[in-house]
């Protein structure tokens, strides 16, 4: 389990903005090169998990507004593009939990074989390769190929949080897998910064990610 920690930290990048609680991924990366505080991180994952709960402290954000560079006017919300950030450590730990769920959907083929990207061995590249293969799949049997092409916007801001974890006890997950989840995506709370402004906070809990 600490590997997987330090294979985490390894792809995150060092100049990353740290979110609510100021701390830099360089940091964290130091911190757990010793084998007390790694115990202890992965003490506050496996009890989260377990007890189904994970921490308010973890659920808070801070939402900057930035400015679309190159408009001609900024009196409107589509002139500005707003950025999450989130707490570092829960940030980890959810990396961690991530690739331990997206590893057992893969391998129960609890997701389509044609659901591509941001999964494990089923990145862009991959869905680029599946796309050439079927195209010159056709172009032998003599037939003429075309794509149709769908963007689903704001699906995941959009999607119900309790058809959700229904459909992850319907895939057969553990109990604690649907727990853990119920309480991951309730109570979440944002603060909108603009400049120098600090909002108070406000109710987050939409989507998921």
């Amino acid at each position: 389990m600490a590997q997987e920690f330090q294979d985490a930290l390894r792809k995150c990048n060092n100049s990353s903005t740290p979110g609510p609680n100021h701390v830099l991924w360089k940091y964290l990366k130091g911190i757990l090169t010793h084998d007390k505080c790694m115990t202890k991180i992965l003490n506050i994952a496996d009890t989260c998990f377990n007890l189904g709960y994970w921490s308010f402290h973890f659920k808070q954000s801070i939402s900057i507004i930035i400015p679309k560079p190159n408009k001609s006017q900024y009196n409107t919300s589509k002139a500005f593009c707003p950025i999450v950030l989130l707490n570092t450590l829960s940030k980890l730990i959810e990396k961690v939990i991530s690739h331990h769920i997206q590893f057992q959907t893969v391998q129960s083929t609890v997701l389509h074989p044609n659901q591509l990207g941001e999964i494990i061995q089923r990145s862009t590249t991959d869905a680029g390769l599946f796309l050439i293969h079927t195209i010159h799949a056709g172009w032998i049997k003599h037939l003429k190929m075309s794509i149709v092409a769908f963007d689903i916007a704001q699906f995941f801001p959009s999607l119900n949080h309790k058809i959700l974890t229904n459909i992850i006890s319907l895939a057969g997950f553990d109990h604690k897998v649907v727990a853990f989840f119920r309480n991951y995506l309730t109570d979440r709370y944002t603060t909108y910064s603009w400049n120098s402004f600090l909002s108070t906070p406000f109710p987050a809990s939409v989507g998921v990610g």
